[in-house]
C-alpha cells in the first residue's frame, strides 16, 4: 500500500498552487470545480508520483492561529540532499516565507528544516 494523495483546504486556491509549483515543482492538473457545492481543487503530481490536493470552498474557514490540535500536522518534502534542503530553505526565507525550523540533524537522524507555506501549513524540507 501507499498514501495516494493528501488534501489540505485552502483559501486562496491560486496562490498556493503557484507556491507548491515554484518551490516543489509540482505540475497542477486541470482545475475541478463544482458549482453546486461551491467546491474547486486542484490535484498537484510531483516527480515521484505523490500528489496533493488543494481544495477550496468559501464555507471553510482558518484553523485558530498558535493553537495545536491532533490529527495532520505537516508533510515532508524529500529534495534529495542537504544542500538542496539548505539551498531551498534559504530561497524560501529571500522570499519572504517562514521558517519554523532552521535547518539540523534531528535526534531521529533526518537532516530538515520546517517552512509555512503561504497559509501556514508545515512542510518539512528533507533528505
Amino acid at each position: 500500500m501507499r498514501i495516494e494523495h493528501i488534501a489540505i483546504w485552502v483559501t486562496d486556491l491560486e496562490a498556493m498552487r503557484a507556491f507548491y509549483e515554484t518551490y516543489f515543482n509540482a505540475v497542477a492538473g486541470e482545475k475541478y470545480h463544482n458549482p453546486t457545492k461551491e467546491f474547486t481543487s486542484y490535484f498537484l503530481s510531483f516527480t515521484d508520483g505523490a500528489r496533493l490536493e488543494l481544495m477550496h470552498k468559501p464555507t471553510i474557514y482558518a484553523a485558530s492561529e498558535n493553537k495545536v490540535n491532533t490529527g495532520f500536522i505537516h508533510f515532508a518534502m524529500s529534495v534529495g540532499s542537504k544542500e538542496q534542503v539548505d539551498f531551498l530553505t534559504e530561497k524560501l526565507r529571500e522570499n519572504g516565507f517562514t521558517i519554523a525550523g532552521e535547518p539540523r540533524t534531528t535526534g531521529d537522524g533526518y537532516y530538515e528544516s520546517v517552512i509555512l507555506d503561504p497559509e501556514g501549513n508545515q512542510i518539512e524540507i528533507t533528505i
